[in-house]
C-alpha cells in the first residue's frame, strides 16, 4: 500500500512538473496526450458565495482545461450548512476562511498536498504567516493562517505552525469598510462610529451575516467608545451581551433601514438612495458608480475588517478527478483569474502572476494607489474610473496594513449567533 502510494504521488508530480513550463500564459499545456483527453472530460462542482463562483471563470477554465465546472453560489449561511450536511453534493468548496474554521472540523474536507501546488510559495504571506511583512502584525479574529494549516494528510486538527498540508488554496480576499453616498452624507466620514449619527437615523445598513457583521459592530462600538475588547475576533458572553444590547439600542431607535445578506441587496439600498451608509463590500461600490452614482469605499481611521477565501478539496474526490482539482487550482492561481478578480476591486492570492495579465495602468489604479493614466474598466469592459481617479484607500500595502480584525468564529459562536438573531428579530 506505501508504495503503491508512493508511486501514485510521483506520477503526479511528473504531471505537474509537464504542465509548469505553462502557468504563466494561463493554457495550461504539456501532459501526456491520454492524461490530457481524460482531464478535459472531468466535470468539477464547486459551490460557495457569488463573490467568486462567476461565471466567466468557468468558461475561461472550459477553454484553457477543458474542464467543466458547474458552479452554485449560494450565502455564506447556506454555504456552511451544505458544506458540512451535503459532502457529497459538491467536490470543490469555495469557501471563506472563518466558514473553514466550522467546516474543516468536521471531516468533510482533504487537506491539500502543498507540494502539488506549483506556485505556493508565491502566496501572499498573509495565508501562510498572518503578516502582510515580516514585521506586520496579526489581526484580530480568524486570520487566514490560523486555519490555513493541519497536522498531516487525514488531520481535522488546524496546526500553528505551517505544515505540508493546506486546508484551502487562497483565491480572493480584500480590507472592507464603510461605503457611503457622498452627495448625499452631507459631511466627512472618517470614523465607523459615524454610521451612528443620529443625521443619518433611517438611512444606514449594515450586513446579516453573524460571524461577519458582529466584526463590524465591534468595530463601531470601539469607535463609538462603547467597549473596548480584549480580543474582539473572541469576545466573552458579556463583551458579546454589550455590543448586541448597543446594536438593539440603536434598531429600535430606528438607526437601521435594512439588514442586508446579499451583494445585489447592499448595491441596490446604496443605488435608490434608501441607505447613505452602510457596510459594504468593494465591488459592489464599483458596481454602483458603474451605475453613475457617487459612491466611496471610505478609509476610516480604526482600520479595515478583512475577509479572505478560498477552494476547498472535497473528501470524496480521488483519482483522475482529484488530479483535474489539484490542476484547476494551479490554472486558478497562474495569472488570468487573479487579473479578472483584482479588476473587481478583490486582491488575488499571487499578485505576480495576475499583474501579468493586467495592464501597467490597470496595475498601478488597483494596485499601486496610482492616478488612472486611462480608462479604467470592469471585467466587462465597461468604464468604470477616468483618468486622475484614484483607488478608495490607496495601494494593496496601504489597505491590507491597516486590517484591524478579520471575520471571525468565535469560541462563543453559538452564543454569539444567538444573540445576533435576537437582534434582528428585535
Amino acid at each position: 500500500m506505501v508504495e503503491t502510494q508512493k508511486k501514485g504521488l510521483a506520477r503526479r508530480r511528473l504531471l505537474a512538473a509537464a504542465a509548469g513550463t505553462a502557468v504563466g500564459s494561463g493554457a495550461v499545456t504539456g501532459f501526456p496526450t491520454l492524461w490530457a483527453q481524460n482531464i478535459r472530460n472531468v466535470v468539477l462542482r464547486q459551490f460557495g458565495t457569488g463573490v467568486s463562483n462567476q461565471n466567466a471563470i468557468a468558461e475561461k477554465c472550459k477553454e484553457d482545461l477543458g474542464i467543466t465546472l458547474q458552479m452554485t453560489a449560494l450565502d455564506s449561511d447556506a454555504v456552511t450548512q451544505r458544506a458540512v450536511t451535503q459532502p457529497n453534493s459538491y467536490d470543490i468548496a469555495d469557501i471563506e476562511y472563518w466558514i473553514c474554521k466550522k467546516v474543516f472540523p468536521a471531516g468533510v474536507l482533504q487537506p491539500m498536498d502543498t507540494s502539488k501546488v506549483r506556485l505556493f510559495d508565491k502566496i501572499v504571506p498573509i495565508f501562510t504567516t498572518g503578516k502582510l511583512t515580516p514585521t506586520s502584525t496579526v489581526a484580530q479574529g480568524t486570520a487566514p493562517n490560523t486555519v490555513s494549516f493541519v497536522d498531516g494528510a487525514g488531520s481535522v486538527r488546524f496546526s500553528p505552525t505551517p505544515t505540508q498540508w493546506f486546508t484551502m488554496i487562497p483565491t480572493i480576499y480584500n480590507a472592507d469598510t464603510l461605503g457611503i453616498r457622498p452627495d448625499l452624507v452631507g459631511r466627512p466620514i472618517t470614523n465607523w462610529k459615524d454610521i451612528m449619527d443620529p443625521a443619518f437615523r433611517g438611512k444606514t445598513s449594515i450586513l446579516n451575516i453573524p460571524s461577519i457583521g458582529i466584526m463590524d459592530a465591534a468595530m463601531i462600538c470601539e469607535s463609538a467608545g462603547v467597549i473596548r475588547y480584549g480580543d474582539k475576533g473572541n469576545m466573552t458572553r458579556a463583551e458579546i451581551d454589550t455590543t448586541i444590547n448597543f446594536l438593539i439600542e440603536a434598531k429600535r431607535a430606528g438607526q437601521f433601514r435594512a439588514f442586508w445578506k446579499t451583494f445585489d441587496e447592499s448595491v441596490n439600498l446604496m443605488a435608490s438612495g434608501e441607505v447613505v451608509i452602510q457596510s459594504m463590500w468593494s465591488p459592489a461600490v464599483t458596481a454602483v458608480r458603474s451605475r453613475g452614482i457617487p459612491c466611496v469605499y471610505q478609509p476610516l481611521a480604526e482600520g479595515y475588517r478583512a475577509w479572505g477565501g478560498g477552494l476547498a478539496l472535497a473528501k470524496h474526490l480521488r483519482g483522475i478527478q482529484l488530479d483535474a482539482a489539484y490542476e484547476y487550482i494551479n490554472w486558478y492561481l497562474s495569472g488570468w483569474v487573479g487579473a479578472y478578480l483584482n479588476r473587481q476591486g478583490y486582491y488575488s492570492a499571487v499578485l505576480e502572476t495576475a499583474r501579468q495579465h493586467m495592464s501597467a495602468d490597470e496595475w498601478g489604479y488597483w494596485m499601486e494607489g496610482k492616478p488612472a493614466q486611462g480608462e479604467i474598466k470592469n471585467p466587462q469592459g465597461q468604464v468604470m474610473e477616468r483618468a486622475g481617479a484614484v483607488r478608495d484607500g490607496g495601494s494593496f500595502e496601504q489597505r491590507m496594513g491597516a486590517v484591524a480584525c478579520w471575520n471571525a468564529v468565535m469560541d462563543e459562536d453559538r452564543y454569539m449567533v444567538q444573540k445576533w438573531n435576537q437582534f434582528i428579530a428585535s
